[in-house]
């Protein structure tokens, strides 16, 4: 597949990891109309301001209305005391508070989540999980053809060059990390009725939809086959929880400084404009390569996701409980359904590419929640080959165990040939510490609710605030 999957979080929707479709090419992505590449000027602007197409919000529909409701009502839970916002906290862009690697839920509050919480953010574009070509730049449906017998061998592919790839069969698309849900409205029934998340129990959450609130609207919509039937009404009570996430434009609100920058409104910092150079670099972070930062032609921003998944081979993480048990592993695509360890084995631990923005406002980060800051998810990124030992534990014998959380059977589908994944031992790091940190500066100006830095933005435009 492709290197760059940098911070692989949950990508719960409706998740778990994607991208848009442009036109790529150079190692920048603010393009001119004509399309040629365009790097930030020496001064942090914008030479080739973008038009973006940019929804306002509208009044809520009162479908939408009513799953904004349930989003915040912790009597859908087995517990009553854990609703959507306990996981997806509003004022953290959706994600989750706190350090703690994985959700702790359940009826009695101390049953252990599977996997790290994702944010519910800009997953309104995410298409249904298809496996077929390589295309880092388009968010259609691609069809679903036959896997391949192997996994492994593959073109590189490097942020100036998307279309190396394109022979490449990968899974995209779906949500969660392993895309076992297509919509959001498939989505929002997970994490309700997980025994280790939410805990509900179908007959208490319809018997909630009934006596909340918010029943009455929801029998409305749901007319006379939802009076008859509770699966019925659950089910438009799930399809509400979608269309609440699709309406409010809190849920993708594309208000950061990066979003600002690219209309022409703000500049960058010198270590930001650096950062951004090194992002959309192929030899250095060949970031964008995966987490594409091109607006569309349509002049849809960019999601810094391909939808796409990848085997970076995080660490297994021995504050997890359910990792204590030797024979247990998740590996991500392959585990979506009964069988896949043999149906999907050439992308056993593979897991969905996440969106980078509002990553900076992140405490965990891939699958299992093992990392806890950008520094260490970026110090992983550039050295795992290079000094593993500083991520892996050693095993009996003194010998550094690699790769630790995946079977020696799937590894041969771990990235190791698109930088930075290309460096041997020996070899130096595709971005030295400077370069790390400017990286990070960077992603820091994809936080929502930018509202404007007089030092960097243009005085004479007027910043755009948060909506």
């Amino acid at each position: 597949m492709r290197s760059c999957k940098l911070f692989q979080s949950t990508f719960l929707v409706t998740g778990c990891a994607a991208l848009l479709a442009l036109g790529l090419g150079g190692t920048a992505r603010a393009q001119p109309a004509g399309g040629a590449a365009c790097n930030p000027a020496a001064d942090g602007s914008n030479p080739c301001p973008r038009k973006l197409h940019l929804h306002t919000q509208q009044p809520l529909s009162t479908m939408a209305t009513v799953g904004k409701a349930m989003f915040f009502d912790s009597a859908l839970s087995g517990s009553g005391k854990f609703s959507c916002a306990s996981c997806h906290v509003p004022s953290l862009h959706y994600g989750p508070a706190g350090k703690t690697s994985v959700f702790m839920g359940g009826v009695t509050g101390d049953r252990e989540g599977r996997r790290e919480i994702p944010s519910l953010t800009y997953l309104e574009r995410q298409p249904p999980f298809s496996i077929g070509p390589d295309d880092a730049v388009a968010d259609d449906v691609a069809p679903t053809i036959a896997v391949p017998v192997t996994g492994g061998a593959h073109a590189a592919k490097s942020a100036s060059n998307t279309a190396s790839s394109a022979a490449n069969l990968v899974p995209q698309g779906g949500l969660f990390l392993d895309g076992r849900a297509d919509t959001l409205h498939q989505q929002a029934s997970g994490p309700m009725f997980d025994p280790d998340e939410m805990a509900g129990l179908p007959e208490k959450v319809t018997a909630r939809l009934q006596t909340a609130d918010y029943a009455a609207p929801l029998r409305d919509l749901a007319g006379i086959r939802g009076r008859k039937s509770s699966d019925f009404l659950l089910s438009e009570g799930l399809f509400a929880l979608a269309r609440y996430q699709i309406e409010d434009q809190k849920f993708h609100p594309y208000s950061s400084k990066f979003d600002a920058w690219l209309q022409g409104k703000a500049r960058f910092s010198p270590s930001e404009r650096h950062g951004y150079l090194l992002f959309n670099d192929p030899k250095k972070g060949n970031c964008a390569a995966c987490h594409v930062d091109t607006v569309r032609g349509d002049g849809l921003p960019p999601l810094f996701t391909d939808h796409q998944y990848e085997a970076l081979a995080a660490p297994r993480n021995p504050a997890l409980t359910h990792t204590h048990d030797a024979s247990y592993y998740d590996l991500g695509v392959c585990d979506q359904k009964p069988g896949g360890r043999k149906e999907l084995a050439p992308y056993c631990g593979m897991f969905a590419t996440p969106t980078l923005r509002n990553v900076a406002t992140r405490h965990t980060f891939f699958h299992n929640g093992v990392f806890h800051s950008l520094e260490d998810i970026m110090d992983f990124y550039v050295l795992r080959d290079l000094e593993p030992g500083r991520f892996y534990p050693k095993g009996p014998d003194g010998k550094v165990q690699a790769y630790n959380d995946i079977p020696a059977a799937y590894q041969g589908n771990i990235d190791k040939s698109d930088a930075p994944f290309d460096r041997k031992p020996g070899e130096a790091p595709a971005l030295n510490e400077a370069e790390r940190k400017a990286i990070i500066a960077f992603l820091q100006t994809l936080t929502d609710g930018w509202t404007g830095d007089v030092t960097q933005a243009d005085a004479s435009v007027t910043p755009q605030k948060n909506p």
